[in-house]
């Protein structure tokens, strides 16, 4: 499954995330002499150009120099502590790592500052899925449908997590027919038409391989 990250234009949920102190992170020279990108920020410190501007160049370091992206994602946060996509793509970064606690604590952040923006939500139902918290992951999965209605990857996660554990209700067939028409790739559209053809109400799944977004 792929992370997701905002556009550059820029869940009943059981697991308690606490929001971390993460010291020792300094910005670059002029940005701000606080020691956190977390500690207390005034309204007329905050710098969110700055932030938009580091955020973006970290997006696309993300896959190839993550260690970079996370200084990056810190100094942008540092600049704004409430710019939400810094928070979204470094809950990706932690993520990749297979750091569940911080990637939620980051969604979580991403979730309350984009409250109509599916992304931080469906992130945040991936990490709880990749962490073996099931039902947690399917209702998060639904606070981003419910603030977007439609939204085509989360579509997707859900009915894949819905089949892939026996949790199939009678929306997973409507899903389902979206994702066979209008999934992202052809990929997920074969694989949609393939379960359509099925039960997906079925407690099975095709080969691991064959499924799209498999971890």
């Amino acid at each position: 499954m792929t992370m997701r990250r905002p556009p550059r234009f820029t869940a009943p949920l059981v697991l308690v995330v606490a929001m971390l102190a993460l010291c020792g992170c300094s910005g670059r020279k002029g940005l701000s002499t606080r020691s956190s990108p977390y500690a207390p920020q005034s309204e007329s410190a905050r710098d969110p150009s700055t932030a938009e501007r580091l955020t973006l160049e970290a997006a696309d370091l993300i896959d190839s120099d993550p260690e970079k992206a996370e200084r990056l994602l810190r100094e942008a946060l540092t600049a704004d502590l409430m710019y939400g996509p810094a928070h979204n793509d470094l809950g990706v970064v932690h993520l990749k790592r297979g750091e569940w606690y911080s990637a939620a604590s980051e969604f979580e952040w991403a979730r309350k500052l984009m409250p109509g923006h599916p992304d931080p939500r469906m992130n945040l139902a991936l990490t709880l899925e990749r962490a073996g918290r099931t039902d947690e992951a399917l209702a998060t999965y639904q606070t981003a449908l419910d603030v977007y209605p439609g939204h085509i990857p989360t579509l997707q996660a859900l009915a894949r997590l819905q089949i892939r554990s026996g949790r199939s209700d009678n929306r997973t067939r409507e899903h389902l027919s979206v994702i066979a028409l209008e999934g992202e790739t052809n990929q997920w559209r074969v694989w949609a038409r393939e379960r359509l053809a099925l039960d997906p109400n079925a407690n099975t799944m095709p080969p691991e391989s064959s499924v799209p977004g498999s971890p």
